[in-house]
């Protein structure tokens, strides 16, 4: 657990050091500024070759630069699919688990965005026909990678809105976000999909005047 959260606040404040290094011609107070704090969160939808997921996510973070956020995030999510292993099985999942987010902004309405969650996921595994069910625990680590479209993060607004689309490069075998397929004729065969995450949300200024 430990190992975990050094790994969440490495990757969430990994870049605080770019707010001492704004552009020169700027005149900027240095070190840290409550206005720059900002929370909110996003809600997570995907359909996927016969694969339901629902969540929520939301974060705490600090505007690093007018470039660069990152904060630390909780992670909510429900997960269902059918045909997991044979012809008309169902698992259900939930999942919960905290991360830690950086977004990078070339342009104001336009980011990139890495996110490292840790998850601790329930999964109830449903036989064809309904037969009584098996239950398991297990847990996986993600990293979610791609991007977005912002609106209203500018100067002079303490919110904005955004929509982005990830995928989890790690496909570990237990990730809410990867489907898993098997060969009928060896379930020990196994084929690894990443699902495409969606997630539409809000960030709020804690404090008036993040982006004066």
């Amino acid at each position: 657990m430990k190992k975990l959260i050094c790994i969440c606040l490495g990757i969430a404040f990994s870049a605080m050091t770019l707010h001492a290094q704004d552009d020169e011609g700027e005149d900027k107070e240095k070190g840290f500024k409550k206005e720059n704090l900002f929370t909110g969160g996003s809600i997570t939808l995907s359909f996927f070759n016969g694969q339901t997921l629902l969540g929520a996510n939301p974060v705490f973070g600090y505007k690093l630069t007018d470039w660069a956020d990152a904060g630390l995030a909780f992670n909510f999510i429900y997960n269902g699919a059918r045909d997991y292993q044979v012809f008309n099985d169902k698992i259900r999942q939930t999942v919960l688990g905290p991360g830690a987010f950086v977004r990078l902004y070339p342009v104001k309405f336009l980011f990139a965005q890495a996110q490292f969650e840790r998850n601790f996921s329930t999964l109830k595994y449903i036989p064809p026909g309904g037969s009584p069910t098996e239950k398991n625990k297990a847990n996986a680590n993600s990293l979610l990678v791609g991007g977005g479209i912002a609106q209203g993060r500018q100067k002079g607004s303490n919110s904005f809105y955004y929509i982005s689309v990830l995928f989890d490069v790690l496909k570990d075998v237990n990730s809410p976000y990867v489907n898993v397929t098997y060969n009928p004729d060896n379930p020990a065969q196994q084929r690894k999909t990443m699902q495409p995450i969606i997630r539409a949300g809000v960030n709020v200024g804690l404090f008036q005047g993040r982006y004066r």
